[in-house]
């Protein structure tokens, strides 16, 4: 017989598995975990449940042990079966009954016994969990003092940030979409929003990017008809502003599928761009631009509040590994640049490595960003540069991280 929810529960099992077990990505192995779901709900609960489990690890295993004689390996599958039972409870209010219902059948024999019993002792125990997540010790020792106002910011998934075409039409859009803007050509809309049933995306009008995301082509303003460079830029969110901006833009990635993504949007959107597959490491090219957009590959810890696998993902190793490309992406650009052009530089990490330490090698004139050029609520550091993490406008639902840094040549 088959158990509404079930099927969904067996395919958050299999993400956190890749996850944890194996270190790889939850959109790496989405397709994979979830084509049997035929429908959108289930897809949609197995992101959700092994996304809370991600952000909340921490503080879902602390009960766990409280309950158990002997301490479950981390990988265990009874752990990971009472991960996803708890999530479901605590996180998406799923009722005790219906958790024991849809989660014990995931185990068989002693394991479904432990998992049953650890269950029904903390539901009786009314356990809860904190007002934020309890970052992993590693993070928590990375991002030190920084760490407990960024783990405030993980407590809810992210809304859902929309880049309009057109910003003077921003007034319109708020009004039929029912959202909120917090700067012009944006609109913010709650989370778990069916999006391309939503007004304006068959026609182009707007595209998915957090506010955050958006900020670096904002800071190179309008382009009057000047060649832009944006590097490393599909699945293309900055082009598509660059574009809409009046700037000619080359779009150079190293992914030709990728670039696949990025000309459907410029199709929807009727923008344009020149696309170049090529290693920006190998490739030249034929003139310098008046800007370059370098928003670099990197571990991407400034999205864990969409992305939390990223918090038991990411370490020292990959964030030297993504430093050492980054600065000899940097290198490269500057280069790239007319004299009297602008380069922005910015990362979607909270890594200081990845940001803070690639800005200081720059050579060119500093160009410092302003507070008025960004959202209300934020503002750049004393020397010009700024950086966003997942606690700022929490009155507003929050933003990624990013460092982002302009300069003149």
């Amino acid at each position: 017989m088959d158990i509404p929810g079930l099927p969904a529960r067996k395919a958050a099992l299999k993400l956190l598995d890749a996850v944890l077990r194996r270190g790889e990505t939850l959109d790496q192995v989405a397709s994979n975990a979830l084509q049997g779901l035929r429908s959108p709900a289930d897809r949609a609960l197995a992101r959700a449940l092994s996304g809370e489990v991600l952000r909340w690890l921490v503080d879902l295993d602390a009960p766990i042990d409280s309950a158990t004689r002997q301490i479950l390996p981390h990988d265990a599958k009874p752990r990971m079966v009472l991960r996803l039972m708890l999530a479901g409870w605590l996180r998406l209010d799923t009722p005790p009954h219906a958790v024991i219902a849809t989660g014990l059948p995931l185990l068989t024999g002693g394991p479904r016994r432990l998992a049953h019993g650890v269950f029904s002792t903390l539901v009786k125990r009314g356990v809860r969990l904190p007002a934020a997540p309890t970052l992993p010790e590693a993070v928590a020792a990375r991002w030190g003092e920084r760490g407990d106002c960024i783990a405030a910011g993980l407590a809810l998934p992210p809304p859902l940030d929309l880049t309009l075409r057109d910003p003077a039409e921003t007034a319109l859009w708020v009004e039929r979409l029912g959202g909120v803007s917090l700067l012009p050509g944006h609109v913010r809309l709650p989370r778990g929003t069916a999006i391309e049933d939503l007004p304006g995306f068959s026609e182009g009008a707007w595209w998915v990017q957090d506010l955050a995301a958006s900020l670096p082509a904002r800071l190179l303003g309008p382009g009057e008809g000047r060649r832009v460079l944006d590097l490393c830029a599909a699945p293309g969110g900055k082009s598509l502003q660059l574009a809409a901006a009046g700037w000619r833009v080359t779009a150079l990635d190293a992914s030709a599928k990728r670039l696949e993504r990025m000309q459907q949007n410029l199709a929807r959107t009727g923008l344009e761009a020149e696309m170049i597959a090529a290693d920006a490491l190998m490739w030249e090219p034929p003139a310098p631009f008046d800007a370059v957009l370098l928003d670099a590959p990197c571990t991407a810890t400034g999205t864990c509040r969409r992305h939390p696998d990223v918090l038991h993902r990411i370490g020292a190793r990959q964030i030297a590994e993504m430093a050492e490309l980054q600065a000899a992406l940097l290198s490269r650009s500057v280069t790239w640049v007319k004299p009297g052009g602008r380069l922005i530089y910015a990362t979607c990490s909270l890594e200081p490595e990845e940001g803070e330490a690639q800005a200081a090698t720059v050579g060119l004139t500093p160009d410092p960003i302003r507070a008025d050029e960004l959202p209300a609520g934020l503002a750049p550091a004393a020397n010009g540069w700024l950086r966003t993490d997942p606690a700022m406008l929490p009155e507003h639902g929050g933003l990624d991280g990013f460092f982002i840094a302009r300069w003149r040549a």
